[in-house]
């Protein structure tokens, strides 16, 4: 079914209803007026511990694309056919905000209205930085449950369609399939198989059609109370299901609820790795670069089963 087909079918959510949306799920003073960790406040030590006890194997699979080509550079300094040079020295260099590259979002990232979450002005994120939300807040990285949704496996299928909406009732339904429940503190990652359908068909403009969450899936997550979303793109429907906003899902999450997102992770190790087991759980580690100022950073989470 063609992009525009399927977004006739993604139940159209008005602006009146999403703006309802924005004030009951938001997260706003929960943890305090000054806070700037959102719903990472829900990775305890408790949580922790009990992460840390899912590892059985030892077997560790890595979350991240490679950062090789634009938007990242990598530009030798110094290096081995100059015999003056005593160390082989690099520059990295990442446009991370895309739709390519394996990132971090935080609550900084997303200007939708006058407020950032917690209420703090949009004017804290200046032509400097973020004065207030940014990656630093995260320098002690993440360590909890992982916790993968792998919609084409429920569905039967290879990988989602662009344009291909995912319902709350299918989150319902993975849970039953893969027998567990997400709980406070998880982190969640939401394969549709992009990556393998960029494999068998080439990139797409994944801004423009994109299988993912439809908007009243946020609901959903603030039940769950999910410390992290994650997702092999960026977790939006395209095109986007509600009048007049572009990414319903990076607004309600990000904004209203405070909750940090992995932007672009390659799913598909991880996806084998859980179906092998038949166990879609496992500790997830990940830390950002500790920019002050940041919105964010390129990441290499990291599933441990």
């Amino acid at each position: 079914m063609a992009a525009g087909a399927l977004a006739q079918n993604a139940r159209p959510v008005s602006r009146a209803e999403f703006d309802r949306w924005m004030s009951e799920l938001s997260n706003w003073g929960r943890w305090g007026a000054n806070d700037q960790l959102g719903a990472a406040n829900l990775i305890t030590p408790g949580v922790r511990r009990t992460a840390a006890a899912l590892v059985r194997d030892g077997v560790s699979v890595s979350l991240s694309r490679d950062a090789a080509g634009p938007p990242a550079e990598h530009r030798m300094i110094s290096h081995g056919e100059d015999p003056r040079a005593m160390f082989a020295t690099d520059s990295y260099t990442f446009r991370f905000h895309g739709a390519l590259l394996t990132h971090l979002d935080t609550m900084a990232h997303m200007l939708h209205g006058p407020k950032l979450y917690n209420g703090y002005a949009r004017t804290e994120v200046s032509a400097s930085g973020s004065r207030k939300l940014d990656v630093h807040a995260y320098k002690t990285g993440f360590f909890s449950r992982g916790v993968l949704i792998d919609i084409p496996l429920l569905r039967g299928v290879k990988y989602l369609e662009p344009g291909t909406p995912i319902f709350p009732e299918d989150l319902d339904a993975w849970e039953n399939f893969a027998n567990l429940r997400i709980r406070s503190g998880d982190i969640v990652f939401v394969r549709t198989g992009r990556w393998a359908r960029v494999a068998e068909k080439g990139l797409w403009d994944a801004d423009r059609a994109s299988g993912g969450l439809h908007a009243s899936c946020a609901r959903w997550l603030k039940l769950r109370d999910v410390a992290v979303l994650g997702s092999d793109v960026h977790a939006e429907l395209m095109p986007s299901p509600v009048a007049g906003v572009a990414y319903p899902i990076h607004a309600l999450v990000l904004t209203a609820m405070g909750v940090p997102m992995f932007d672009n992770c390659d799913l598909e190790a991880v996806a084998a790795a859980a179906a092998a087991r038949k166990r879609w759980e496992f500790l997830i580690t990940a830390a950002p670069i500790p920019v002050p100022g940041g919105t964010g950073s390129p990441l290499n989470p990291v599933a441990t089963f």
